[in-house]
């Protein structure tokens, strides 16, 4: 029979098991969207991509394409200079907690790719820019996760900063105080694998994790939107994406 103390100590190892969102999103969530990209899209306009999906910047540029469904992945290729904006691509979510869980790969076509995704709010949000959020950012050098909707999104916050940016001065100290507790960065090198990425948000609580393994965390009060009406995708110039989930806890 087993000691009381090596119960204990087997517990207490279970117990700081770093959380795996995958399967927390699987077990006590539930699947109300997954697209694994397996058709043609339909041309290069906002709804092209199909099964729901849409883009703010396609119609800008209708004469290039930005995103291309190959053999189940759908490739984005920016044209951010064009379109004076990122590729901005969205699907309806609709959770409070809950989340993505996405396969990825920079195809190393720039040297400067990145993805931020996450989670958008236009129907319910008032005093944020676009409805914006919260946002994870994957670049090739870090990680950060962002509180936009209580962060630099906030309207008056926006209008501080550009305010004093006119006046080629600096942010005052106490937005300037503010907006770095709204962020956390953390070191993280990218590579041209595929990887299976998690995006989370449980309470104020963000979490992302690649390939099972947590990276990085935080907590602000923008996370705690009632209404994570959108996802969405960011990109400023390549990345493919090979399949998305979105799962609903609450």
């Amino acid at each position: 029979m087993k000691s009381i103390a090596f119960l204990l100590a087997a517990f207490a190892a279970h117990a700081t098991e770093p959380l795996n969102d995958a399967a927390w999103l699987s077990t006590k969530g539930k699947l109300i969207f997954h697209d694994a990209f397996e058709r043609e899209e339909d041309g290069n306009l906002a709804k092209a991509i199909g099964n729901g999906w849409n883009s703010a910047t396609a119609d800008r540029v209708p004469k290039i394409k930005m995103a291309d469904l190959d053999e189940g992945i759908l490739k984005i290729a920016s044209a951010s200079v064009e379109a004076k904006h990122a590729a901005h691509i969205h699907h309806e979510a609709g959770f409070t907690d809950g989340g993505a869980v996405i396969r990825l790969r920079f195809p190393g076509l720039s040297k400067a790719e990145t993805l931020q995704l996450g989670y958008v709010d236009r129907e319910t949000t008032t005093g944020v820019h676009a409805g914006h959020l919260c946002y994870g950012i994957l670049s090739q050098s870090s990680i950060t996760l962002i509180d936009h909707k209580t962060g630099i999104m906030n309207l008056e916050n926006r209008k501080r900063r550009d305010d004093a940016a006119s006046k080629k001065e600096k942010i005052p100290a106490d937005l300037e105080a503010l907006l770095k507790t709204k962020s956390i960065t953390v070191p993280h090198k990218a590579d041209t694998e595929w990887h299976e990425l998690v995006l989370v948000t449980e309470g104020d609580e963000m979490r992302l994790s690649i390939d099972g393994k947590l990276l990085a965390k935080h907590n602000s009060e923008g996370f705690a939107h009632p209404m994570k009406r959108w996802f969405s995708f960011l990109v400023n110039n390549t990345v493919w994406i090979d399949d998305v989930k979105i799962w609903k806890v609450r």
